[in-house]
């Protein structure tokens, strides 16, 4: 016996302002008789002593405890940098200040170069 009627669909159909040609909805009505019968298979297998679950495999959280070490001090991330100021890595700039940057970010705007 189907789950779902071709009357049915068309029914649906209309709710949802769908055309729907006569074709489809033969098409239709098969295809959602499969999956309505899946859905209700599931239904059958789930027991009530089962819980319910997330995920079909369970998770485990894989990550480390949070805890604090200490790190590099000030002087020595300076001590590895090429250029250095007021205790502040000290980079070449790459943007003019008379030049804005371009829409996308890549440079300066054309027709300024």
């Amino acid at each position: 016996m189907s789950a779902i009627s071709r009357e049915e669909v068309a029914h649906l159909a209309r709710l949802s302002r769908l055309a729907v040609t006569e074709e489809e909805l033969d098409t239709f009505a098969g295809q959602l008789d499969v999956i309505l019968q899946a859905v209700a298979r599931v239904g059958e297998v789930a027991a009530a002593d089962i819980p319910p679950t997330s995920h079909s495999v369970p998770l485990t959280n894989v990550l480390r405890d949070d805890v604090v070490v200490p790190g590099l001090t000030r002087a020595e991330a300076l001590s590895g940098a090429p250029d250095s100021e007021e205790d502040r890595f000290r980079v070449p700039r790459i943007l003019d200040e008379d030049e804005p940057p371009s829409p996308r970010g890549e440079g300066p705007a054309e027709g300024n170069a």
